[in-house]
């Protein structure tokens, strides 16, 4: 056979390459081989030998490189090539690889080369029963009215196996079959299908489930099967009415019963199943009367209470109930509900009266409270019995019918209970007992029958003396059991006698704290010890007190330095011991013996060597103050020995005292004498020395001191000047200086003729004052009191005057001597013969007292103008011009001149008249006067002083 074959190869295991193989085989063998085989052949089975089948042998298998093909690249057969053999290459299932196909094959070719070969190969895979048949679920259910009529179909689904031909499901089997029969109904392509028909009549008050088996078997050998179950619930019909439990009921209820309370549960039952058994109760239209007091669930049929019963007006009732499904099926029953007569009340207590508080010592039978108790029920169920616990000293007693009276029934003692709750329990006769309580809280108020209590009968205080006045010792405390103001203490110090003064003068106790205070500083060695009384009072009425010690304890200081008892220092004693040069190590030369007024370590003293002329010589003992030898006195030794000794106590800090003590080492007194003469003169000469010292460090202070003050007087001095000369607003007048109109008198150093004028200018008015006064000669200025006027403010001839005034003589000065200047200028001719108007200048000291003079007089002056006349700021200012000159009416004192303004016509002529005397010359003159000598300062005067005295 020539022929061409296009085929394309795909994967193979996994391992071959897609590879497009287009083979192109001319004369090709081509042979076709067919095999059967069950399913579920174990892997490695043999299929068939094909060396047989196919005449082929195995070197041929071999060479040419046998193998199998296939379509789908599936591998349930293999070639064994060493037996020639086909064999099962893995697990082959049927039902897998072809389902319902029938019949089911594998096909395959072998492919031999050189030369190429191809052999067809197909297996035929037999089913075998290895399959049951199933359903696909495991129960049906079906719910089925109970009113079905026979015949009834019911469609099932058939069971399925995998399986072929014998071995697929052959029958169907239903179990059990009173109800329902299995029919099998052919289709017209062959298939079937199973339905179930209902041949009996259901009753569901009889069956409500029905539980069928259907079982589908195959027609294999062995013979397999299936099953399922059928639930088939029967649906109720509402064939059946309700009915009542009973058809009366009978009930009986307490006239108390509370409102919602069920008395009775009426029941009817309806053999229907689901919405047909829902039964509804409710009253029958006749019974509207007990509508009001009773209810009736429609669902559970309890019949409750809604109302109040009251025996004394019903004491039954009678109701028709009615039960009814949801078809309408209804059935009746009646109800007898009696109602009976219980203690249903409990007693009421009602306070008619109450004190809240009574006094802690009432005596008993003290009526506290007024009760009015009563039952509204009768007979027994009102009868009531009233009591309270009879551990309360209270008590109750029926006054009258109802009526009951609380009572103290013994001591009260507020401070062992303040108050008191009582409870008040009243009881019926009835059955059971109703009873009511009643709490009355009662408070007993105090009364002041406790005296405060101190903790200890006695109490220590300690304090360091020294102690600053007011210092704390300690607090007292009291306790009181009342309250209120009973319990308020108050803390006094009982007065007494201290070293015959009153306790009050070293203590005082704060009336409200109870904190002792120390008024005075204590000194321990006067008095170690006081001992006081602190009494605690309380605010009752009367009140009570209590008394408490107290001891305060001085607690030493180191307050005082050891005191040297020997050997006393007196300023005449030259040796006070003498050691012979023959002393030996450890010989006692003297004993300083002192005491410490203080006490404990305080007054422990220790002594210790501070100085000595040779320390190698002599030592002090530590605690007894024996001062001893601590070698062999020699030759060498000075006579003459001085030992300072320090003994110090052990307080801290620690005070000390020295001693000297003059030791002479010689063996005779007349020896002692002849070095000791110098002693005194030294201690004198010592003594003198700082003494001299201590005053020149005095006197350098001193003038330290006061060069201070006095640089700091001069220059508060000099601002106040230039403060009251150049500042308006300062509070010493500032005196104008106006130059004198000079004029040549041959001579005789008078000032030349002139007027002395005053103009006062006022800012509210239009007119103003203007004084001129009397010409004036020499140099004496005076004023004339009657040229007063007032002018207006235009310019007047004494202004024009003023306005045309020329400027002094210039041809005409003073020589220097007549001129006025500080002290010690250089003076003329003039001055030398007395014949100058000032002769000596005052001094700096006496210029500042006339300024100040002047001041004050300006002052007083000022005081005594008219509200018309400008203040001195506004005629001192700067801008103050001639107009605004000041009137000069008392005696003003010209620092560095001795003319003097004056308003007294006396005091004016006694003025000219020492003037003329000042220049005139002195009776007696010299050929070659001297000059005369500078004015003394108060520091020249200090000087001379000190020269005189050394």
């Amino acid at each position: 056979m020539t022929g061409v074959l296009c085929c394309v190869a795909g994967k193979k295991s996994g391992s071959w390459l897609p590879l497009l193989l287009c083979i192109c085989v001319a004369d090709m063998a081509l042979g076709q081989v067919r095999y059967s085989i069950p399913e579920e052949m174990s892997t490695g089975s043999v299929v068939g030998n094909i060396i047989q089948d196919l005449g082929l042998d195995v070197k041929r298998l071999k060479s040419g490189r046998a193998r199998i093909f296939t379509e789908d690249g599936s591998e349930y057969i293999g070639l064994n090539a060493e037996k020639g053999t086909l064999v099962v290459a893995k697990r082959i299932d049927r039902e897998e690889l072809c389902k319902q196909v029938s019949p089911c094959s594998l096909h395959f070719q072998i492919i031999v080369e050189n030369p190429m070969e191809l052999h067809r190969i197909d297996v035929e895979i037999t089913d075998i029963n290895d399959n049951a048949p199933f359903f696909s679920k495991k129960e049906y259910n079906f719910q089925v009215i109970e009113s079905a009529s026979p015949g009834a179909r019911y469609s099932l689904e058939s069971a399925r196996d995998p399986d072929v031909a014998l071995n697929s499901i052959q029958t169907y089997k239903l179990n059990p079959t009173d109800n329902f029969k299995l029919n099998v109904v052919s289709r017209p392509d062959g298939t079937k299908y199973i339905e179930m028909v209902l041949h009996t009549s259901l009753d569901r008050e009889k069956q409500e489930e029905h539980k069928l088996t259907l079982t589908a078997f195959d027609g294999g050998n062995p013979q397999k099967s299936g099953s399922v179950k059928i639930n088939i619930v029967v649906l109720d019909a509402n064939d059946n009415a309700p009915v009542f439990s009973q058809s009366v009921y009978r009930v009986t209820v307490p006239e108390n019963a509370s409102r919602g309370t069920v008395i009775l549960t009426v029941s009817a039952t309806d053999n229907d199943k689901g919405a047909n058994e829902e039964v509804v109760y409710s009253f029958s239209q006749h019974t509207d009367s007990a509508s009001s007091l009773f209810n009736m669930d429609s669902q559970t049929g309890e019949i409750a209470v809604i109302g109040v019963l009251d025996y004394e007006k019903a004491k039954h009732y009678e109701i028709d109930v009615e039960a009814k499904d949801k078809g309408g099926l209804t059935d009746t029953s009646k109800v007898l509900i009696e109602v009976t007569d219980l203690n249903d009340n409990a007693p009421v207590i009602s306070v008619i009266s109450l004190s809240n508080s009574i006094p802690e010592d009432s005596a008993p039978d003290t009526v506290i409270a007024m009760l009015n108790i009563k039952d509204l029920d009768s007979g027994r169920n009102g009868q009531v019995k009233c009591f309270i616990s009879p551990d309360l000293p209270f008590k109750i007693k029926s006054s009258s019918t109802n009526f009951y009276s609380l009572m103290s029934d013994d001591v009260l003692d507020r401070e062992s209970i303040p108050e008191y709750n009582i409870t008040i329990t009243a009881m019926d006769e009835g059955s059971p007992p109703h009873s009511t309580n009643k709490t009355i809280n009662l408070r007993l108020s105090d009364v002041n029958d406790h005296a405060p209590i101190f903790p200890q009968p006695f109490l220590t205080a300690f304090i360091t003396e020294n102690n600053s006045p007011g210092v704390s010792l300690l607090s007292v405390k009291a306790s009181d059991k009342d309250s209120g103001n009973n319990a308020r203490i108050s803390y006094f110090l009982e007065d007494s006698q201290m070293n015959g003064m009153p306790t009050s003068a070293y203590f005082s106790v704060n009336a409200e704290s109870g904190e002792i205070l120390a008024l005075r500083s204590f000194d321990y060695e006067q008095k170690k010890e006081f001992h006081i009384r602190v009494k605690a009072q309380d605010g009752g009425s009367p009140p009570l007190s209590s008394n408490v010690t107290v001891k305060i304890m001085i607690q030493d200081q180191n307050d005082n330095p050891p005191q040297v008892l020997y050997p006393v220092q007196t300023g005449g004693s030259l040796v006070d011991e003498m050691v012979p040069r023959s002393a030996d190590v450890g010989y006692l030369v003297t004993k300083v013996v002192a005491v410490d007024v203080d006490s404990g370590q305080n007054a422990w003293l220790s002594y210790k060597l501070q100085k000595a002329t040779d320390r190698a010589l002599f030592e002090v003992g530590l605690q007894n103050g024996e001062i001893r030898t601590i070698r062999q006195v020699t030759d060498k030794d000075a006579v003459k020995q001085r030992l300072t000794v320090i003994v110090e106590d052990n307080g801290q800090p620690s005070r000390s005292a020295t001693v000297i003590v003059n030791v002479a080492v010689a063996d005779s007194f007349p020896e002692v004498l002849s070095e000791f003469t110098d002693f005194t003169h030294d201690k004198e000469y010592n003594d003198n020395l700082t003494f001299y010292l201590v005053l020149a460090l005095a006197v350098v202070s001193f003038l330290f001191v006061t060069c201070l003050v006095v640089i700091i007087s001069v220059k508060i001095y000099r601002w106040r000047r230039e403060h009251l000369f150049y500042k308006s607003s300062g509070n010493l007048p500032v005196i104008p200086y106006y130059p004198p109109l000079y004029a040549d008198v041959g001579g005789t150093g008078t000032l030349k003729q002139g007027f002395s004028y005053e103009v006062y200018g006022t800012t509210d008015s239009r007119k103003s004052d203007i004084k001129c006064s009397r010409p004036f000669s020499q140099s004496t200025l005076s004023v004339d009191h009657n040229a007063t006027r007032t002018v207006p403010r235009h310019k007047t001839e004494s202004e024009n005057l003023l306005t045309e005034q020329k400027p002094p003589n210039n041809d005409w000065r003073f020589t220097q001597g007549q001129r006025p200047g500080p002290s010690g200028a250089t003076g003329g001719p003039e001055v030398a013969m007395g014949t100058g108007p000032w002769p000596q200048p005052p001094t700096e000291a006496e210029q500042l007292q006339a300024l100040m003079a002047a001041a004050n007089e300006v002052s007083e002056a000022t005081a005594t103008l008219g509200p018309g006349t400008m203040g001195l700021s506004t005629r001192y200012s700067p801008q103050f011009t001639l107009q605004h000159v000041p009137d000069y009416r008392q005696n003003v004192y010209i620092p560095g001149s001795t003319a003097t303004l004056t308003s007294n016509p006396q005091q004016q002529q006694a003025t000219a008249q020492q003037a003329t005397q000042q220049a005139l010359p002195p009776p007696q003159t010299s050929a070659q006067p001297e000059p005369p000598k500078a004015a003394q300062t108060p520091a020249s005067k200090k000087k001379s002083t000190k020269k005189e005295k050394k």
